[in-house]
């Protein structure tokens, strides 16, 4: 009950210059929670003035935060970080509440948000520039990171949080102000979580709520320097094309449909857990879920048979019961994805495990953890983004075939392959075409690595130092301490060095 008292108190709420605000907004957004349906809050559709606001409150903002030391800075992160993990569970509540996911999924998102931090406070200490080697005798060259200015982060509604310190984590360890402008789905728990950072200078860090045009206004501004965008191909596109502008560095996380390939050298019972695992986390709301499998003619019916076994056995309910799989986040998400599985069965796909909706559960946005046999490549279903909790199984005849089908697709963000074949192993690191690769660990992270993909699936990189470096701006710096005459090439040019004839 408390939690939806502060659902309520932080209904309509912006969060500007370092406190929460009532919006003037007229325009309001439901908040419906996706295991009962109920209203729980509401999202205002920020004014022009309000964001106009906070983008003038951010420039001021990080000329104080850039004032402090770098160490300074990272034990302010640090700090946060601290009491991310101390209180997760606090947050992880709320998360649950507003996008359906079981609690254990969202604990772990909350507790990713702090190494993150902790990752990025460090790293930015490290990677200031560097010095170079003069070409000149007596001179002195070196570069220097300098952060970009004011960063816009538009968020999806899967991961609001992790996603949210992935981007805020490295854009502000390297300097800058940060203005968040959260999916509508999840406004209120990231409203909730900017709580968490007020050790920092008021107005460094803004969450302005909305729809489209909040997030478009943001991002054309003249007076924001930088954009991290998680969401839709067309969206995607459409914020570089904003950004291309005013060559505005952005980075754009835009979808995926990745491959999962088992081959017969794989252990069964490890492969077909971490393809249910792969297929349905976060009921298969994922930007890296597995979305498309190619299983060896060899191991095909056994792989099939013991999937379906597991999706069956995973428990479904509302995140805050014991449960493996909670709801779909929307209405428009479970709508889009039945649509999907009624084409599937169309054009031939069988169903052996789920495809409907879970009985007993009449609220919600339940769907059953499918799986689909006799998929062939032509599928539409394994050709877009399902995006929904379904393992559509291909066969294929060999290896060479699998990493054909895996390659044949518009996305290439991540790809996952389960062989102890060492030759197979090797060849899926140089041919697969994504821009992460799972090889018998499906979905696992690291700060300290890149995130992102190739094709439709974006541009730019998270996490690691790619991720850091996507908010900084590199200057070359060149210093003469005596301010010696350069003859050796300034004019006048001597009489032995022009053309001869």
């Amino acid at each position: 009950m408390a939690a939806l008292t502060e659902f309520k108190r932080l209904s309509g709420k912006l969060f500007m210059d370092g406190a929460l605000r009532a919006s003037s907004a007229t325009t309001m957004f439901d908040i419906i929670e996706p295991a009962t349906e109920d209203v729980i809050g509401h999202v205002a559709d920020a004014t022009d003035a309000e964001v106009d606001e906070a983008i003038g409150i951010a420039g001021r903002a990080r000329k104080t935060w850039n004032a402090i030391d770098a160490r300074s800075r990272a034990v302010t992160l640090h700090d946060i970080a601290a009491v991310i993990r101390r209180d997760k569970a606090l947050y992880a509540e709320y998360l649950t509440r507003e996008e359906g996911k079981p609690f254990k999924e969202a604990v772990d998102e909350v507790s990713w948000c702090a190494t993150a931090i902790d990752y990025y406070a460090e790293l930015a200490r490290h990677e200031q520039g560097r010095i170079a080697g003069s070409t000149v005798p007596g001179q002195f060259h070196f570069s220097v990171k300098e952060p970009l200015g004011t960063i816009v982060i538009i968020l999806p509604f899967n991961y609001p949080l992790v996603l949210l310190c992935w981007e805020a984590a490295a854009a502000l360890a390297a300097g800058n102000a940060v203005i968040v402008k959260p999916h509508e789905q999840t406004s209120v728990t990231t409203l909730k979580f900017m709580e968490l950072f007020a050790g920092l200078p008021a107005g460094l860090l803004q969450v302005v709520t909305g729809g489209a045009r909040v997030g478009q206004r943001l991002i054309a501004s003249t007076d924001t320097h930088g954009v991290a965008y998680t969401g839709s191909v067309s969206v995607g596109q459409a914020v570089a094309r904003t950004c291309a502008e005013s060559f505005k560095p952005c980075l754009i996380e835009a979808s995926g449909n990745d491959p999962f390939i088992v081959m017969p050298s794989a252990p069964m019972e490890q492969a077909v857990r971490g393809a249910a695992f792969a297929a349905y986390l976060n009921c298969g709301q994922v930007c890296t879920s597995a979305e498309r499998f190619y299983v060896h003619q060899d191991i095909y019916d056994e792989f099939s048979r013991r999937l379906a076994e597991e999706a069956k056995k995973l428990r479904i309910g509302n995140g805050l019961d014991l449960v493996d799989m909670g709801p779909m986040a929307t209405r428009k998400q479970r709508d889009r994805f039945e649509g999907m599985m009624a084409k599937a069965r169309q054009q031939g796909a069988k169903v052996a495990a789920g495809g409907g909706r879970p009985a007993g559960l009449n609220r919600g946005w339940f769907v059953e953890p499918t799986v689909l046999t006799d998929v062939t490549p032509d599928m539409d279903i394994l050709n877009d983004e399902p995006f929904g909790p379904v393992a559509p199984l291909c066969r294929v005849r060999n290896f060479d075939e699998a990493i054909e089908l895996a390659n044949r697709s518009r996305f290439g963000l991540g790809g996952n392959i389960y062989t102890l074949d060492s030759n197979e192993i090797f060849r899926s690191v140089r041919e697969i075409q994504s821009g992460i690769l799972w090889i018998n660990a499906p979905l696992l992270d690291n700060d300290a690595l890149p995130f992102g993909g190739r094709k439709l699936s974006g541009t730019g990189r998270q996490l690691g130092p790619e991720g850091l470096a996507q908010f900084q701006n590199t200057k070359f710096v060149m210093i003469d301490p005596k301010a010696e005459n350069q003859d050796f090439w300034w004019f006048p040019y001597a009489k032995e060095e022009s053309f001869k004839g």
